[in-house]
């Protein structure tokens, strides 16, 4: 069993940024994959980014390239997303979820409850 719980959430004015972290229960913590995920209201959850168990690769969704970076701290549990550039269409409610492998991170058994951004205009 993997716990996630979400933190760094809160309420920005476009242009600003943010660091989200995940924090992880297990200490086989780098053993998994992890992710990143957004849902606004009304809309399907859709993938945001997510970094290999060695941190050696990661991904982005095109709307967030270059101004989103994963990254994870396997020492520390830990996979933060550092948000620049925010834009009010960022806005949702963020989860992080572990995965074994990096490639089905969206089939995860593992979520967190989630941690709210909401950017204004």
């Amino acid at each position: 069993q993997v716990h996630l719980a979400e933190s760094g959430g809160g309420l920005v004015q476009a242009g600003g940024s943010l660091r989200l972290s995940c924090a992880a229960s297990r200490r086989t913590f780098s053993n998994y994959a992890m992710g990143w995920f957004r849902q606004a209201p009304g809309k399907e959850r859709e993938f945001v980014a997510a970094i290999s168990w060695s941190g050696s690769s990661t991904d982005y969704a095109d709307s967030v390239k270059g101004r989103f970076t994963i990254s994870r701290d396997n020492a520390k549990n830990a996979v933060h997303l550092q948000m620049n550039s925010l834009k009010p269409e960022d806005t949702a409610v963020y989860y992080c979820a572990a995965n074994p492998l990096l490639g089905t991170i969206a089939s995860s058994q593992y979520w967190g409850q989630g941690t709210q951004v909401t950017v204004s205009s």
